[in-house]
């Protein structure tokens, strides 16, 4: 009996070690991805990578207004939320593929 249970550990240890090469591709796979967030209508946009790294901002010309600045960080600040969220659920998304949408505590997602 005792050596059934060391040939399920080992075959457990595996499968573990590969859920973790999987999960590692996935995450490279992740930083090449990028989404987009915007706001006043594509008058400001922000990307970002699945891996949460901001890879560019865009502010259209007319979202530019010397009198509004607060109007153009609440644009701003629309954007990046929004890119965050569809960069948060690309991951979760990748990453329920590997885990079969099990929460793997410290895994970060």
């Amino acid at each position: 009996m005792a050596g059934g249970g060391m040939g399920d550990m080992g075959s457990l240890l595996k499968q573990a070690q590969m859920m973790q090469k999987r999960m590692a591709d996935v995450e490279r796979e992740l930083g090449e991805r990028v989404v987009e967030g915007s706001a006043g209508g594509g008058a400001v946009k922000v990307f970002i990578s699945g891996a949460l790294e901001v890879k560019g901002v865009s502010i259209a010309k007319e979202a530019v207004d010397p009198d509004d600045v607060d109007g153009l960080q609440a644009l701003v600040e629309g954007a990046v939320r929004q890119a965050l969220t569809a960069a948060r659920q690309l991951k979760e998304k990748e990453m329920a593929k590997i885990t079969g949408g099990m929460s793997l505590p410290g895994m970060g997602f």
